[in-house]
């Protein structure tokens, strides 16, 4: 693993949209062949995700503590929950899609503009390419790091569509607004200070924003949109397709649909908080299905600790019942990926 590096890419890679626009036949190397964490099913079941209210969670008064407990509840046993009454206007969550798809939409010439190169992790593209026989995700991407906001790579931002780099600043603003929020009513909802988990997340966070274009795919029960894995990030707030579903969630070794809740974000915890609670929240290992006849369009936001910061369990969550069960870890975002597209769990490396 040490010898691999994180950013390396394949970028001759022909991006998704390109075969299905010209009927070509999936290439192997989209194949699943790996079923660790089940088959690819077309009858998973839909499940109701606990939905948690996020002004309530904030309120002094006794539905604020109800909402506390909502939030605990879900994710000990889920690890996300739907998000509502985010202050997020509905309106402008519209205008986040609508740049999406206005991306994507754009000639591949246009697009190619912002094309990821072999030493970078910022750009558009697909899989990034870390072994031999890797299996690829049948989807395209625009990653870009937008906080902090002196190391953004703008030669990445795309100025076509012309509202696509205002719309996401301004975004990237309200859910580090939200991620903090979330951080400190984590944090109360375990009977701990309010800055518990933001000391070891600092002032200046991490939070890449990744545009994901799934486009529909002839033979859905042989490849994924995006392969089971849990985030390595703090906290992860997703946007939804308004139509498509695609997301799944595995709880209790079964998978279960995502619904789409229209303007509400999914929030789950990633593996870095579960360190932090010391494994009382769990870090959800979920996946992207593929469609055979619709395109899918999601915009995820990755919020991870300051560059260079320890993450370790909190003290008060560590006793004789309950022992320390994760190492101290320093940028693990930056292993990350390698166990990612092997199809491990990079949390196992740091348990005790």
């Amino acid at each position: 693993m040490a010898g691999l590096s994180p950013i390396t890419a394949d970028i001759d890679c022909k991006p998704v949209q390109d075969m299905v626009k010209d009927g070509d036949e999936i290439p192997d190397k989209y194949v699943c062949k790996d079923f660790q964490f089940g088959t690819i099913d077309d009858d998973v079941p839909t499940t109701d995700i606990p939905v948690v209210d996020l002004k309530a969670l904030t309120s002094s008064a006794a539905c604020g503590k109800e909402e506390l407990g909502k939030l605990q509840s879900a994710l000990s046993s889920w690890g996300c929950f739907q998000a509502i009454n985010h202050g997020i206007e509905e309106s402008f969550i519209d205008e986040v899609n609508k740049v999406s798809r206005e991306f994507f939409d754009l000639s591949m010439e246009e697009k190619q503009k912002y094309g990821r190169v072999a030493d970078d992790i910022d750009g558009y593209g697909n899989d990034m390419v870390l072994y031999e026989n890797q299996t690829l995700d049948w989807s395209d991407r625009l990653y870009l790091l937008v906080h902090p906001e002196d190391e953004r790579k703008l030669k990445y931002w795309p100025e076509n569509p012309k509202s696509l780099r205002e719309i996401l600043e301004e975004y990237s603003r309200r859910l580090k607004l939200i991620a903090e929020q979330l951080l400190k009513s984590i944090a109360r909802s375990l009977n701990l200070p309010d800055d518990r988990f933001l000391r070891q997340y600092g002032d200046k966070p991490v939070m890449y924003a990744r545009f994901n274009f799934y486009p529909p795919c002839p033979r859905p029960e042989l490849v994924h949109g995006l392969k089971p894995h849990a985030d390595g990030s703090a906290v992860t707030i997703l946007l939804q397709d308004k139509e498509v579903e695609g997301l799944q969630v595995l709880k209790d070794d079964k998978w279960y649909r995502v619904p789409i809740m229209p303007y509400a974000l999914l929030v789950n915890i990633g593996d870095q908080v579960e360190i932090m609670s010391n494994g009382l929240l769990k870090s959800p290992v979920h996946r992207a299905a593929t469609n055979s006849e619709k395109e899918r369009i999601t915009v995820a936001m990755f919020c991870s600790p300051e560059s260079g910061r320890d993450i370790e369990p909190v003290e008060e969550l560590i006793d004789d019942k309950r022992p320390r069960l994760y190492k101290k870890v320093k940028d693990y975002t930056a292993t990350y990926f390698q166990y990612y597209q092997e199809g491990k769990r990079p949390i196992d490396a740091v348990k005790i």
